[in-house]
């Protein structure tokens, strides 16, 4: 069979692999937010909420999958306003809001878990034996005021949102995930070395490109989150669209059968597993996919 890009500057990775796309449309799209259909400058395009929300019109669920947390869900569906469901630090929480409409309501929660400070000492204390010193910031379950706790370093974007506390305290509360910054090591070197350090099922390690590496609880990936709303909604993996731009999509990437689109400015991992490449984020690739594609 013979690949063909959907749109102009749409490249096919790997045209020797079987073609994974399924006659008609998917029954359900997913995709991450920042770096994805958040521009770099911190806005989504009108083109990108009127293409997310014609896919809503044609009768099929969208899904925002991000590594943000709940505390961040009134920004989220600000970004993301087609969502009918959003999946939350990386799978940890999961909320319908399709019965819901409006900033103020009240989404009802379909999975919610969380891991115990102390196992991200422990996991903490096996990579700084091989990394030397981090910096950590955790985000506690249930972040009602909107803040991490520990320690802030500079190259944390986003300093208002902190509690800067001693590493103990920010550990003695349950965790949705924790972030880790060396400023030895690049993000990816980081995400290696910490993935060599711990010993397999202990947490999840993942980077989403704030230069940091993030820890999760154990089994708690975007494909994890994704599948409770697919098997809410009764849709199967194979019937799933995705759009991702960084490592901790490659999970939901891996599980999605239908298509796995990356944008161009994502990261060569995402690359190299993608089924297709759009445009970038800037240039509202999501949105020109997604228009050539109900066009028909």
């Amino acid at each position: 069979m013979t690949f063909r890009p959907l749109v102009s500057g749409v490249r096919l990775h790997d045209p020797s692999r079987p073609d994974r796309a399924r006659p008609g449309l998917p029954k359900l799209v997913a995709t991450d937010l920042d770096g994805t259909i958040v521009r770099s400058d911190d806005t989504v395009s009108e083109r990108t909420t009127a293409a997310l929300h014609a896919v809503r019109a044609y009768g099929i669920p969208v899904v925002g999958v991000t590594g943000r947390g709940p505390r961040l869900l009134d920004l989220s569906r600000r970004d993301l306003p087609a969502a009918d469901f959003m999946v939350c630090a990386q799978g940890a929480h999961v909320v319908d809001l399709s019965n819901c409409p409006g900033d103020a309501s009240e989404p009802l929660t379909l999975y919610a878990t969380e891991m115990a400070g102390a196992v991200v000492g422990e996991v903490l204390a096996a990579i700084e034996e091989v990394t030397g010193p981090l910096s950590v910031l955790v985000e506690p379950a249930g972040a009602a005021d909107n803040c991490l706790l520990g320690e802030l370093h500079p190259s944390w974007r986003y300093g208002a949102a902190v509690h800067t506390c001693p590493r103990a305290e920010a550990l003695a509360v349950p965790l949705l995930k924790a972030f880790l910054h060396s400023d030895r090591y690049d993000a990816d070197e980081l995400l290696a070395l910490a993935t060599a350090a711990v010993a397999p099922g202990t947490v999840e390690l993942t980077q989403a490109g704030l230069g940091y590496v993030e820890v999760c609880p154990a089994g708690v990936t975007k494909a994890g989150g994704l599948a409770v709303v697919a098997g809410h909604l009764g849709v199967d993996a194979a019937d799933v669209l995705v759009f991702g731009d960084m490592p901790n999509d490659l999970p939901m990437f891996s599980w999605a059968g239908w298509g796995r689109v990356a944008v161009a400015n994502a990261h060569p991992r995402l690359l190299a597993v993608a089924d297709e490449v759009t445009l970038s984020n800037d240039e509202d690739g999501v949105a020109v996919y997604l228009e050539r594609l109900l066009a028909g």
